[in-house]
Order: C-alpha cells, then sequence, then structure tokens
C-alpha cells in the first residue's frame, strides 16, 4: 500500500502498550508507527523504542508549554490517529483543536468513576478496591479538554474477586488493554 496509515504515539512510562500495538500492527503494511513522544527520557518506553527501531522524540515541560516546535514535528509526521498509550500529561487546547477526534487514551477503569487528574496506574486499581467496586475495566475514549471526559469508544469489564489486590487488579486490566487496545486502534483507522 502506498500509503499507510499514520499512528503516533504519546507515552511516559514502561511502554508495554506501545510495544503491544507495535507488535499488533508490525506486519500489517497499511499501518506505519510514525513515531513515539515521550515526556521522560529515563522511561521504559525509550529502551523498547530503541530496541524496536521506532522513532522517538523525547521533550520537557518547556518543550511541551511552548508548544509550537512539537506541534510542528506532530504536523510533519501527518497522523491519522494519536494514541496516548500511558501518557501522564494533560493534551492542550491547541492539539485537540487541531486533531479532533484524531486523539485517544485508554484508562484503566470504567468512567466517569475512577478518572481526572493524578488518577492513573496503581492509584486507580487502589481506589476501585477502597470503593468496594464488584466490577473494573478499561475505557478507550476521545481525548478533550478535560483529563478522562472525552466521548467513550469501548469499555470492557472484568469480576473483581474478594480476594483481589491492586496488583491483581492492575494484572486483570493490562490482559484487557493488550486485547482491545490496537484492535480498537485499528476499528478507528479502517471503520
Amino acid at each position: 500500500m502506498d500509503n499507510p496509515k499514520n499512528l503516533v504515539l504519546f507515552a511516559s512510562g514502561s511502554g508495554s502498550n506501545v510495544e503491544n500495538i507495535h507488535l499488533y500492527f508490525q506486519h500489517d503494511p497499511k499501518v506505519r508507527i510514525a513515531g513515539v513522544f515521550c515526556n521522560n527520557p529515563g522511561a521504559g518506553v525509550v529502551e523498547r523504542c530503541a530496541r524496536l527501531g521506532l522513532p522517538l522524540f523525547c521533550f520537557n515541560r518547556a518543550a511541551w508549554q511552548e508548544g509550537q516546535g512539537l506541534m510542528a514535528l506532530l504536523h510533519a509526521l501527518s497522523p491519522d490517529l494519536i494514541v496516548l498509550a500511558g501518557f501522564l500529561w494533560k493534551i492542550p487546547a491547541p492539539m485537540v483543536e487541531a486533531y479532533p477526534h484524531k486523539i485517544i487514551n485508554i484508562h484503566p477503569a470504567l468512567l466517569p468513576k475512577f478518572g481526572g487528574k493524578g488518577m492513573y496506574g496503581m492509584h486507580v486499581h487502589r481506589a476501585v478496591l477502597e470503593e468496594g467496586e464488584s466490577r473494573s475495566g478499561i475505557t478507550i475514549h476521545y481525548v478533550n479538554e478535560a483529563y478522562d471526559k472525552g466521548a467513550i469508544v469501548l469499555q470492557k469489564e472484568v469480576d473483581i474477586s474478594r480476594e483481589e489486590t491492586p496488583e491483581s487488579l492492575a494484572q486483570k486490566i493490562h490482559t484487557l488493554e493488550y486485547e482491545y487496545f490496537p484492535k480498537t486502534i485499528a476499528s478507528l483507522l479502517f471503520p
């Protein structure tokens, strides 16, 4: 295919979702990971990108706040979809406006519960268990100007057992992420 769909990924952490998305699409000539943006030069995703041969762009808070340089680079990559794969900073309004319904995030809980600033990773799983929830899951949603408030694309649930720990719940959530995140990306690229 002459013009593959361009994916741009943003990540702040270990990069397990970045690697999973790469593995899902690596033999698909219709999809190309055009770049991975990272705000943490010490994050595991940096090593993963090097090992996987993915183009990586690291930036700091000043570049993020200035915005124009990152926006120019992003524009040059011509993203068909921007995927937040464990990215912890709020997406600025100019980026949301430039890419309407082209930025998605995955959240490790069933929104609208357990979302918002500071609700990521183990913080979410602990909060879910402290509230005595019987189910949790993932929410894939479009990104707007507010944390975790964009339109929901997909939710998948798991049961929570009485013996559940934040760590065991995290494993269940990761299993859902790895199965459904790439499939949802594919369905958005090729509706």
